[in-house]
């Protein structure tokens, strides 16, 4: 087949040194790593500052919540926007930068005893929307960053960077905001950034200079629809989308918040012992990460994203199920939680890999923005049909539609390649480019 300037970076058919002695994907990995504790601190002290400093309700944090994620709605075209930029990298590193100048106003606010609601909401927009910038640049920056074949090794790496961060993270920021209060311990986050962008800026990768670049309001839109018709007509990115879709809203209608709820007024499980379990839970993922590899090579790519469809979600009937003495429903909450979090890893690393290998370097920033706008914007609507369902239903009913719900979404794959690839090797590359292809232009 001949290679056209929109499709794929090839395989290099030298041999290559392990990823853990490539140290451009290692500065990479170790700012992202760092980048990733950073948000567990956020994501503490985000709403510690609303909730101690500010006093506000429980519908201000609400809108807090929906805030962050909002800017997730607009990702389909920032996506089409970003694809129109050459230098992917420089955005990667502006992204770090703003966010990192965005959260340092409130320790200044702070310090000058000016902190407002208002500034709160600014931040969380503000950083969501360099959040959907940096990754809707993320994905042409990292298909060129690594070869296809390492695809599911480097995002195991990655993710099991994240998953760590899942781990270490929320203990850190408690040190950190018990010892200088929520809004100094944003400090760290913006550190964070600022070594992220560091780090980022010293990885040189290839960015090759695609075509239709105009910047018009109406080409914007234009490349926008594309990208998003070009997920629905490609049969593996259409499976994806709607898989991924599906087991979010499910498990968005629990999230942590009812699981949470359901521990301490069901189960009648203490603070601390939630903590405790989301935190053996959390191991899981790290497992799941470190081990999503080998999985892939014995049973496939393809099995792989199935049985993580799979396993991700239905655990969370397990929870609907506990009960007995203390020491039992925290076994069962934390046991739980581990084949959860070991699901979501199978299921994101060789996901997130397939993805990259079928789509074309032209479309992939329009891609994640579709992605994005589209899998990140029922997870407001999962958690608000959630509420309802509780209120009507029971927390217990809750989970297991969740659970159950959440599995079916395993359907979208059974009809679709995904089942059937094996690998992301260069053998297999070609076919599934080809597919890809065809899927552009029928």
């Amino acid at each position: 087949m001949t290679s056209t300037p929109d499709t794929a970076p090839k395989a290099s058919t030298a041999p290559r040194a392990p990823l853990w002695r490539d140290r451009r994907f290692l500065r990479f990995w170790a700012g992202q790593t760092v980048s990733q504790f950073g948000d567990r601190i956020t994501e503490l002290a985000l709403p510690l500052i609303a909730v101690a400093a500010l006093n506000a309700s429980a519908g201000q944090v609400a809108w807090l919540t929906a805030l962050i994620w909002a800017p997730n709605l607009l990702a389909i075209v920032l996506g089409a926007w970003v694809d129109q930029r050459v230098h992917k990298r420089r955005l990667l590193i502006l992204a770090d930068l703003m966010r990192a100048g965005v959260l340092l106003t409130l320790p200044a606010a702070y310090l000058l005893d000016a902190v407002t609601l208002g500034q709160l909401y600014a931040v969380a927009v503000l950083t969501g929307l360099a959040g959907v910038v940096f990754n809707t640049a993320y994905p042409p920056f990292f298909a060129h960053l690594v070869p296809p074949s390492s695809y599911v090794d480097a995002n195991s790496k990655l993710s099991a960077g994240r998953s760590a961060s899942f781990v270490g993270g929320p203990a850190l920021g408690g040190a950190l905001v018990q010892a200088f209060s929520a809004p100094l311990a944003l400090i760290a986050d913006a550190l964070s950034f600022l070594a992220s962008a560091a780090l980022i800026g010293t990885v040189r990768v290839d960015e090759p200079v695609h075509g239709n670049l105009g910047p018009t309001a109406d080409s914007l839109l234009h490349r926008a629809r594309d990208g998003l018709v070009f997920v629905v007509r490609h049969p593996i990115l259409r499976a994806s989308l709607g898989c991924a879709t599906t087991v979010n809203f499910f498990t968005f209608l629990t999230g942590t918040g009812l699981i949470v709820l359901f521990a301490d007024r069901v189960l009648e499980l203490s603070a601390g012992t939630i903590g405790l379990a989301f935190g053996v839970g959390s191991i899981g993922a790290l497992l799941g990460a470190v081990t999503a590899p080998r999985i892939s090579l014995r049973i496939g790519v393809g099995r792989s994203i199935a049985v993580g469809a799979v396993l991700f979600p239905a655990p969370i009937a397990i929870i609907a199920a506990a009960g007995g003495p203390p020491w039992a429903a925290a076994g069962t909450l934390a046991g739980a939680e581990i084949l959860v979090g070991f699901g979501v890893m199978l299921f994101d690393v060789n996901l997130n890999s397939l993805q990259t290998a079928v789509t074309p370097d032209g479309m992939r920033s329009r891609v994640a923005g579709a992605y994005s706008t589209v899998n990140y914007g029922i997870r407001p609507l999962g958690a608000v049909v959630g509420g309802v369902l509780a209120t009507f239903f029971g927390l217990r009913a809750t989970l297991v539609t969740a659970a159950v719900g959440g599995a079916l979404s395993v359907l979208w794959l059974l009809n679709s390649p995904i089942p059937r690839i094996r690998s992301l090797d260069p053998g297999e590359q070609l076919t599934l480019h080809g597919s890809a292809e065809r899927a552009g232009r029928s």
